[in-house]
C-alpha cells in the first residue's frame, strides 16, 4: 500500500511538473522580443541569484540544527554518565558518548576523569579472549581523552595475546601523538604478524608526524 501511494506521488509530480514546462513554453511564445530579452537579461540572473541564496540559506539552517541536536544529544549522554552505577552500562555509554562526539574531547572534559579511570580499569580487568572487543575499546578510546599518563597502560596493551586489543591501542597512541612511543610502534609495524595491527601502527606514526 505504502509503496502504491508512494507512486502515485511520483506519478503526480512528474504531471505537473510536464504541465508547468508546458505553460512555461506556452506563455514564453507569447513575450514580444524585448519581453524576452529583458527576461534573459535581468530576471533570469535573479532569480538563479534567489535559489542560489536559498539554497545556501537551506544548507546553513539544517548545519545549525544538526549541531543543536548533537549537543542536547551530547547533554542527554553525560548526564546519564554520571547517573549511571552499574559498570557495564557505565561503560557503554562512556563508548557511545565518544562515538557521537566524532572521537573528539572537546565538550567532555567534565567527564574525562570518570572516563580514564573507566577504560583504565577496564583495560587491566577484562581479561580473556572473550572479553577482547571490550578491552580493544577501552584502549582505543583512551587515547580520545588526550591524557598522556595513560601511555604506560596503551605500551602494555601492545603485548596483549589479541590482535584487536593490540591494534586498537596502537590506534590509542596514535591518537594520543605519544611520540615517546614511535620506536615501540615501528617495533610493532615490522614483527607483528597481523596486518590490521601493523596497519594501525603505521596510522599511528603517520599522525605523530602530522
Amino acid at each position: 500500500m505504502f509503496h502504491r501511494a508512494s507512486g502515485n506521488v511520483n506519478l503526480t509530480a512528474i504531471v505537473f511538473l510536464l504541465g508547468a514546462v508546458i505553460t512555461c513554453v506556452w506563455v514564453w511564445k507569447r513575450l514580444s522580443p524585448e519581453t524576452q530579452d529583458y527576461v534573459i537579461d535581468q530576471v533570469i540572473p535573479f532569480a538563479i541569484l534567489g535559489v542560489v541564496c536559498l539554497v545556501l540559506l537551506w544548507r546553513l539552517v539544517r548545519v545549525v540544527r544538526k549541531r543543536k541536536h548533537r549537543l542536547r544529544q551530547r547533554a542527554k549522554l553525560l548526564a546519564k554518565f554520571e547517573r549511571e552505577t552499574v559498570q557495564d552500562k557505565k561503560l557503554e555509554t562512556a563508548f557511545a558518548l565518544i562515538e557521537m562526539n566524532d572521537y573528539h574531547v572537546e565538550g567532555l572534559e567534565a567527564a574525562v576523569p570518570a572516563m580514564k579511570e573507566l577504560f583504565a580499569m577496564t583495560l587491566q580487568r577484562a581479561l580473556g579472549d572473550k572479553q577482547h572487543r571490550i578491552r580493544g575499546m577501552a584502549a582505543s578510546h583512551l587515547g580520545v581523552l588526550q591524557d598522556s599518563t595513560v601511555v604506560p597502560l596503551l605500551l602494555k596493551a601492545l603485548e596483549d595475546d589479541h590482535a584487536y586489543v593490540r591494534s586498537c591501542a596502537a590506534l590509542g597512541l596514535g591518537r594520543l601523538r605519544a611520540v615517546e612511543t614511535r620506536e615501540r610502534l615501528k617495533t610493532l609495524l615490522e614483527e607483528d604478524w597481523d596486518q590490521t595491527v601493523r596497519s594501525r601502527a603505521k596510522e599511528a606514526l603517520e599522525r605523530m608526524r602530522a
